[in-house]
């Protein structure tokens, strides 16, 4: 999947579904979600913040609002989101590969 956006835009959000091997939603209930982004062939992260669990939390579904610096910089990136369950542990998605994020260069 890539997702695309021009550089310093802050909408529309990134969400994703996330699911396990088998396709099965992931129940997010008492789950907090951060998004991990940074440039293809670097291991510095431009993004690491906050995300949100889309309602209900058993559609699986997150979501990250930009914030204006996220994307200031055009290029390719590399993102994922880490969940972290109410019993403690981490899982990340995607766990088989990356988020692609174009962010495209603005003309003006």
């Amino acid at each position: 999947m890539t997702f695309y956006i021009k550089q310093n835009d802050t909408t529309p959000a990134i969400k994703a579904t996330l699911k396990d091997g088998d396709g099965t939603v992931i129940n997010l209930t008492d789950a907090s979600v951060r998004f991990h982004m940074r440039k293809i062939d670097s291991t510095t992260s431009v993004v690491d913040a906050l995300a949100s669990v889309v309602s209900p939390a058993t559609s699986g579904i997150v979501q990250y609002a930009w914030s204006g610096s996220d994307t200031a910089t055009a290029g390719m990136y590399s993102a994922e989101f880490e969940i972290t369950y109410g019993n403690g542990k981490i899982e990340t998605f995607p766990n088989s590969d990356y988020i692609r994020v174009e962010i495209l260069d603005d003309i003006a």
